[in-house]
């Protein structure tokens, strides 16, 4: 097998350092070319909505910072780190799995389904992570997996089942997981689209919460759009893997400037 080479990169210190950096970064499955050349950064404790039509890149943002998936050009820097690169020298090399495995520590992700395990209590769906990623002891496991419950209103369900709880319960019981690791980025991927309708108001107030009283920097894609905008700090609209416009959310909802956010905004909100 021939060894990947070293990248030389000379990477300049801003003065603020962001926490999530896409830098050129391209991503294909096959010859459909999904993020092209793909530059954008998110500040520390900055809530960022990614919104576009389906097929725009949005998840595949959210799966190549899981290293869920991996890119086919640039560089992804996570808290002043390379994340599918190793430092070597004055460059870079490609990671290795420790270093993705140390590297993933930083971020929790909630997913579209739910992903919790059957066989195990809530209570220890929520444990188990720490505990075995992080060598958290299960006293002070519990402890954060209790506080957490309280907060998502699931105090009470400790004990039970995942196939006990409607969907809605499930959807809390993995943000509260997630969350257990203390991540120092959030990435929420349609966490509320398999949910029945009278169930994503109760998710989407477990959010809201979590975004009005902590500093943890958000990913998020949804088609909610008034989650977005009492969230956000900023909302990209995506198409074709590029970035087409940003902006606060009262400038993105209210007078977007690109004829394809105009679109795609008033086909998702007369849906509505």
């Amino acid at each position: 097998m021939v060894a990947e080479p070293v990248i030389e990169t000379t990477e300049p210190l801003p003065s603020t350092e962001p926490i999530v950096r896409f830098d050129k970064v391209v991503k294909k499955f096959g010859d459909n070319v999904v993020l092209r050349e793909l530059d954008f950064e998110v500040a520390p404790g900055e809530r960022v909505t990614l919104i576009g039509p389906s097929g725009s890149g949005k998840t595949t943002i959210l799966r190549l910072l899981m290293t869920l998936e991996k890119p086919d050009g640039g560089h992804i820097w996570v808290d002043g780190e390379p994340l599918w690169h190793m430092r070597h020298g004055d460059g870079l090399r490609p990671a290795d799995e420790k270093h993705l495995r140390r590297a993933r520590r930083s971020i929790g992700m909630v997913f579209q389904q739910f992903n919790l395990f059957p066989n195990m209590s809530v209570l220890r769906n929520v444990t188990e992570p720490p505990v075995r990623v992080l060598g958290v002891s299960k006293d002070e496991a519990e402890h954060r997996a209790r506080d957490l419950l309280d907060r998502v209103g699931l105090s009470e369900k400790a004990d039970a089942r995942p196939g006990q709880l409607s969907g809605g319960q499930q959807q809390r019981v993995a943000i509260a997981r997630a969350l257990a690791m203390e991540p120092k980025v959030l990435l929420l991927d349609e966490v509320t689209s398999a949910l029945d309708p009278e169930l994503v108001a109760g998710v989407l107030d477990v959010l809201r919460e979590i975004a009005d009283s902590t500093d943890i920097t958000m990913l998020i894609v949804t088609h909610e759009m008034n989650f977005a905008r009492d969230v956000s700090h900023r909302v990209m609209v995506f198409d074709e893997g590029q970035v087409i416009e940003q902006g606060p959310p009262d400038q993105i909802f209210t007078d977007p400037q690109n004829e394809r956010s105009q679109e795609f905004l008033r086909a998702v909100l007369d849906a509505r």
